[in-house]
């Protein structure tokens, strides 16, 4: 089967202005009218999204940074999925490493992963190391992760959830951070993928995966082609439209 790829810009808490925003959407929007072939979501501050709903296109979905795992209630700061979905968002980033060094448990992503999915969102599910260390014990944390905030889930679901592997130590502000490789990621995505099976059987041939870790338009290909993965989670880059388009541009003529 021959899954669509897929491009997701995390733009974190950036920019700073509401019309930066729109002008940032516009210009992304704008540069991917001929896309066919390639998905293309940005998931932007919950600030914004009410203005880019406004703005969205068929070729660029609108996605949010978190959702909080229940219905309306006392829960002051929080926004839940059902909100999400009644503006516009189709998909969500959930368990990103930022939020789980905030203290985010992957009992907590559970919970979120199964309301967004209930109210009709895409999660992309976050995973990932803080190091590699020599014995490989990175391998085991990734399968925590997987089976913990994937728990409970039911194999009619798991096409909606996307996984995005995030190795901590790549990104950019990790202190004495390092590049990963599509190596690096290929030799994780075939190891996520056999613990998806084990865990979904056939329906986890559905689930797309993505690379994230700093990737920018200058190694989307190398990842793209020989990383393993579907798709990129760009997170700096996504905030340049010029650099963002190259990444789309990239996926878009890769088969």
């Amino acid at each position: 089967m021959i899954k669509r790829k897929i491009i997701v810009g995390n733009w974190k808490m950036n920019p700073r202005t509401v019309k930066e925003a729109g002008k940032l959407f516009g210009e992304v929007a704008k540069g991917v009218s001929r896309v066919k072939k390639t998905d293309i979501v940005i998931c932007a501050p919950f600030i914004f999204l009410e203005e880019l709903a406004e703005i969205r296109t068929s070729k660029v979905k609108l996605g949010a940074q978190d959702a909080f795992p229940g219905d309306t209630g006392a829960f002051t700061g929080e926004v839940s999925a059902d909100m999400l979905y009644e503006l516009g968002v189709r998909y969500v980033i959930l368990g990103h490493s930022e939020r789980r060094a905030f203290g985010e448990s992957n009992n907590d992503v559970n919970k979120k992963i199964k309301s967004a999915l209930a109210y009709g969102l895409w999660p992309i599910l976050c995973v990932g190391e803080s190091d590699r260390d020599h014995n490989h014990g990175y391998f085991s944390l990734v399968k925590m992760q997987l089976e913990k905030c994937l728990a409970g889930i039911s194999k009619n679901s798991v096409g909606k959830i996307i996984i995005a592997y995030e190795p901590v130590w790549a990104i950019s502000t990790t202190p004495d951070r390092r590049d990963a490789t599509a190596d690096d990621s290929r030799e994780m995505t075939i190891f996520i993928r056999k613990i998806l099976s084990d865990k979904f059987g056939k329906n986890a041939g559905s689930m797309r995966i993505l690379y994230g870790g700093s990737v920018n338009e200058k190694d989307a290909s190398e990842f793209l082609e020989n990383g393993g993965v579907d798709g990129l989670l760009a997170g700096k880059s996504s905030l340049n439209a010029k650099k963002f388009l190259e990444i789309i541009n990239t996926a878009e003529h890769i088969f």
